[in-house]
């Protein structure tokens, strides 16, 4: 039996070896599968995660940021501690751009916009997240409409901010959850194989020399 995350859903991430993207000296570009988890889990049963998997190939590999289990797509890992260090301040200053790609509930309108509301913990329904004006810490997300149909509407979705379930949280704010998300939808909308949410693309400036680095990873819905 697969075990339970913190999710209260069943823990069977795929079987399939990490995808790299991109390697070098100092940096590691992975496209990380829906369904498995960044780091461990507390509990053996979660221990199965993308870093653990990459350690086998590259055992120096050091943590830099995170994906929700649930999505997919870029993620970036030091291989040094002077890139850790490096890459780590670029994600605290805000210097790196990300850009996700969504599949939301209805027809979202007008076709570009920014979600500017502050999120914070769920205390008693974590780890969700939720807007909150007096105790939350600001979140800005500016989206793009690339196309209608069907009743959903495909995204793209810039983070100026990196809080946790932001741009989960800020699309439900506007009244477009992501669709098959577990934690944020209900019902119709959460009749998805996966949470429609993927890291499509990271910009950030390499740590040996400055000079900027994109990287991308196909859409796989």
């Amino acid at each position: 039996m697969a075990a339970a995350d913190l999710q209260g859903t069943a823990y069977d991430p795929p079987s399939d070896p990490p995808e790299v993207l991109h390697a070098d000296h100092e940096l590691l570009f992975v496209n990380k599968p829906a369904g498995l988890l960044s780091v461990p889990g507390k509990g053996p049963e979660l221990a199965d995660c993308l870093i653990e998997r990459l350690r086998v190939a590259f055992p120096e590999v050091l943590l830099v940021h995170r994906l929700d289990r649930d999505t997919s797509g870029v993620m970036v890992f030091a291989l040094t501690p002077h890139a850790q260090r490096h890459l780590g301040l670029q994600f605290e200053k805000r210097q790196t751009r990300k850009q996700y790609l969504a599949l939301v509930a209805g027809d979202l309108r007008p076709d570009t916009g920014q979600v500017d509301l502050p999120l914070a913990v769920d205390w008693p329904n974590r780890p969700r997240q939720m807007v909150c004006h007096d105790t939350g810490r600001p979140a800005q997300t500016d989206w793009k409409v690339l196309r209608r149909k069907g009743g959903h509407t495909r995204v793209r979705l810039s983070p100026l901010t990196g809080r946790s379930h932001q741009l989960r949280v800020h699309m439900l704010a506007l009244g477009h959850p992501i669709l098959g998300d577990p934690l944020y939808a209900e019902g119709a909308v959460c009749d998805h194989p996966r949470l429609m949410l993927h890291a499509q693309s990271l910009r950030l400036r390499h740590p040996d020399g400055g000079r900027g680095i994109t990287v991308s990873a196909p859409c796989p819905f």
